[in-house]
C-alpha cells in the first residue's frame, strides 16, 4: 500500500456523518419528487429558502392550523394564508371540503399553484389585486417573515384589509405585546413547531374563541 495515502487530509467522523446525512436527505427529497405518487402540496415539495426567512411548520403543526382555519371559516368559508405557505399546502391536501383558500406570498416559486397564488410584499401591504376585495375572507392566517415591529405592523395592514374579523397570527413569543397592539390578538396555549428547531420561541395568537387553547 502507498504510504502517500497518509498525507491525504481526513474528514472527522462528525463531519463525515453530517455530510452523509445531508446527501441522504437530498436523495430522499429527489426520490419523493420523482416518485409516481408525488404530492405537489406536501410540505417540503418547495424547499425552504433561509434567505427569505422561510421555515416550514412540522406536519402536525401545519395540520392543526389548517384544521383550525377550516372550522373558524365555517361552511363555504374563505381562507387567506399570508406568508404561511405550509398551512396553505395542508389546506390543499383537504381539497374537496367546503372552503376556498388563497396564498399571499413573496416567493414566486409558489406561483405553480396557479390562480390561488397572489404575489405579496409586506413592504407594500395594500398593493393587492383589484379582485381581492376588502373584508372578503372569513379568516386570515399570517406568519410575518421577520420578528420586527415594522414587519408586523405592515403585515397587520394587510390582515385587517382582508379579514371579516377572525385572525390567526403565528410569530415569535417576543412579539406578544406588539401583536396585541396592532391586531388585538391574544396568545394561545398551542405551541407551533417547525421542521427545524428555531432559536426563537414561536406562538400562535387569535382574536376569537379558537380550538388552540
Amino acid at each position: 500500500m502507498d504510504d502517500d495515502d497518509d498525507d491525504i487530509p481526513q474528514l472527522s467522523s462528525h463531519t463525515l456523518a453530517a455530510l452523509q446525512e445531508f446527501y441522504l436527505e437530498q436523495q430522499q427529497r429527489e426520490g419523493m419528487k420523482t416518485s409516481q405518487g408525488f404530492n405537489q402540496y406536501s410540505i417540503g415539495s418547495i424547499e425552504e429558502d433561509w434567505q427569505l426567512s422561510q421555515f416550514w411548520y412540522s406536519d402536525e403543526t401545519a395540520s392543526c392550523l389548517a384544521n383550525e382555519a377550516v372550522v373558524a371559516a365555517g361552511k363555504g368559508g374563505r381562507i387567506a394564508c399570508v406568508s404561511a405557505p405550509s398551512v396553505y399546502q395542508k389546506l390543499k391536501e383537504q381539497d374537496g371540503k367546503d372552503f376556498s383558500v388563497c396564498i399571499l406570498e413573496y416567493d414566486r416559486r409558489f406561483s405553480v399553484y396557479g390562480e390561488e397564488f397572489i404575489f405579496y410584499d409586506y413592504n407594500d401591504p395594500l398593493n393587492l389585486p383589484e379582485n381581492l376585495l376588502p373584508h372578503s375572507f372569513d379568516i386570515v392566517i399570517a406568519d410575518p417573515p421577520y420578528l420586527s415591529e415594522e414587519c408586523l405592523q405592515k403585515t397587520a395592514e394587510t390582515i385587517k384589509y382582508l379579514t371579516r374579523g377572525k385572525i390567526l397570527l403565528c410569530t415569535g413569543a417576543i412579539m406578544e405585546e406588539q401583536a396585541a397592539k396592532h391586531l388585538g390578538v391574544k396568545i394561545c396555549k398551542f405551541i407551533p413547531k417547525h421542521l427545524r428547531n428555531l432559536a426563537n420561541e414561536f406562538r400562535c395568537y387569535v382574536n376569537y374563541a379558537s380550538g388552540l387553547d
